[in-house]
């Protein structure tokens, strides 16, 4: 009678990725008998139709033995399923029972399935490699490189890595350089392991980072290839993509008749930008050829690496506070640790969830997707001044208290101020230069020269003066970076 009421339950609620109903026993059986193995386990019951109907099937005494013959031959390692019979409506229904098999990948007739909702998916090589890594609790990064030596690595960025680590405290290492690399396991006896050369290789491979400014998806206007060893390709990328946002100023009045200090406020909080940035870089599938993605928009920002997510864990469980994260690259994910470029593990999306809370309008949201994860994160109005203030990037401490006509004045009295401060230090094209800095820190030096009607040489030399004079500094590179202006207290 209870496993009768089950499968009423099951038939109620329809195929799932741990059931399965078919109306007879044959090969199509056993692949999804595989897959569930390869998975979370689950049930086969034979004698079901797709739509729930109740069919059942007709055994003799030899009929069970016979399937798990059959199973057991055509499978590698052998599978072996719990069988049961039940009588369901006067019919005769077959219940096959797997777990989750403990050394995975199992194949059948050389063919290697996982469930993926309610449908069996035939794996590829790479899949099945990251399966059977999983099962011995084995990572990709933490195997030798082939045809790689210690001169391999660079001396310069083992020394920094290392420093970084003495530094956050999180562990004591004793002896030189290699033998601190061979207690985390980046070194094996002389040989590399595929981490060591990802994080400290004089030549970097090519798992790059391809991150571009678009207007829309056919329109490019900027985008870069960034190849590096992992440290320096998050630094790399997280300058490209300041060098893209926009950025507002926190200016209040008190802040006028004190000085001219700024709070900067960027586009998007830059703590979840640098969580995605790690993410990408951290968990990206390596024996994948396909690079990390990173696209800019007016309003939007996205992010592909390769890999879907690892272990069990699924999008949904990214929405909690108490989800339990497993690292596809371990010994990657440790080095991050350990120089405090990570926290805690598993609690990158908690932060980021707490960041994007202080942008009123501004939502997230991820998928699994070709092989890979996505994350998008997009707004509808930023801090509502980057629309209010005619283009004037200024924003009030207390937005609702603070109406439209006086943050306007604020703006002005500053940009008044600050002429004020600089006349007899620079001349009219360069207070121009100034101000147009201020309010647009991306500002191109060919933009600039349209606005004030002089060649772009002299537009340069007037650049160059400011720059000695000390009133502003280039953040980042000329493609990719933004101005500084460095106001005198006024």
């Amino acid at each position: 009678m209870l496993f009768t009421d089950k499968i009423k339950e099951w038939v109620k609620k329809g195929e799932s990725d741990q059931i399965e109903f078919k109306t007879s026993f044959n090969t199509e059986s056993i692949e999804t008998l595989v897959a569930f193995a390869n998975t979370k386990g689950g049930v086969v019951c034979v004698g079901i139709a797709d739509d729930g109907k109740i069919k059942g099937v007709t055994i003799s005494k030899e009929s069970l033995q016979q399937w798990t013959n059959e199973i057991k031959n055509k499978t590698e390692p052998s599978l072996i399923p719990d069988i049961d019979t039940v009588e369901v409506e006067e019919k005769i229904i077959v219940i096959l029972h797997t777990n989750e098999y403990p050394v995975k990948p199992i194949s059948v007739q050389g063919r290697y399935y996982k469930r993926v909702g309610n449908s069996n998916h035939l794996m590829n090589t790479a899949e099945v490699s990251d399966c059977y890594l999983k099962t011995m609790q084995y990572s990709w990064d933490a195997f030798t490189r082939p045809d790689t030596s210690l001169d391999d690595l660079d001396d310069l960025r083992i020394e920094r890595f290392l420093n970084r680590i003495n530094e956050k405290g999180r562990i004591r290492l004793s002896g030189n350089a290699i033998d601190k690399l061979r207690k985390l396991n980046l070194i094996k006896g002389n040989i590399p392991t595929n981490a060591a050369i990802l994080l400290f290789a004089k030549e970097p491979l090519m798992y790059d980072v391809h991150a571009g400014r678009l207007k829309t998806p056919d329109i490019i206007l900027d985008d870069k290839i960034i190849r590096n060893t992992l440290f320096e390709t998050v630094e790399e990328t997280m300058k490209y993509i300041i060098g893209h946002l926009k950025v507002a100023y926190e200016i209040t009045s008190e802040t006028v008749r004190k000085s001219t200090k700024r709070r900067e406020i960027f586009e998007y909080p830059l703590d979840a930008i640098r969580e995605l940035v790690l993410n990408a870089v951290i968990h990206r599938k390596y024996n994948s050829p396909v690079d990390i993605q990173i696209k800019i928009f007016d309003k939007k920002i996205t992010f592909f690496n390769p890999g879907e997510l690892y272990g069990n864990l699924t999008v949904n469980d990214l929405l909690r506070d108490d989800y339990h994260a497993s690292a596809r690259n371990k010994l990657i994910v440790e080095a991050f640790f350990l120089t405090g470029d990570i926290e805690k593990y598993g609690t990158g999306f908690q932060r980021i969830r707490k960041a994007i809370e202080n942008y009123p309008t501004m939502k997230y949201f991820c998928r699994e997707t070709q092989g890979g994860f996505f994350v998008e994160i997009e707004y509808e109005k930023q801090k509502e001044t980057f629309d209010n203030i005619e283009n004037e990037k200024v924003i009030g401490k207390d937005l609702e208290k603070v109406s439209y006509k006086d943050l306007k004045k604020v703006t002005e009295k500053v940009t008044e101020k600050v002429t004020e401060r600089v006349t007899e230090k620079v001349t009219e094209n360069q207070q121009i230069i100034l101000k147009k800095m201020l309010c647009y820190p991306n500002i191109s030096a060919e933009e600039l020269s349209s606005i004030l009607g002089i060649s772009l040489r002299k537009t340069k030399e007037n650049i160059a003066k400011l720059k000695t004079k000390g009133l502003i500094e280039r953040i980042g590179p000329d493609k990719g970076g933004y101005w500084k202006v460095i106001l005198p207290t006024i």
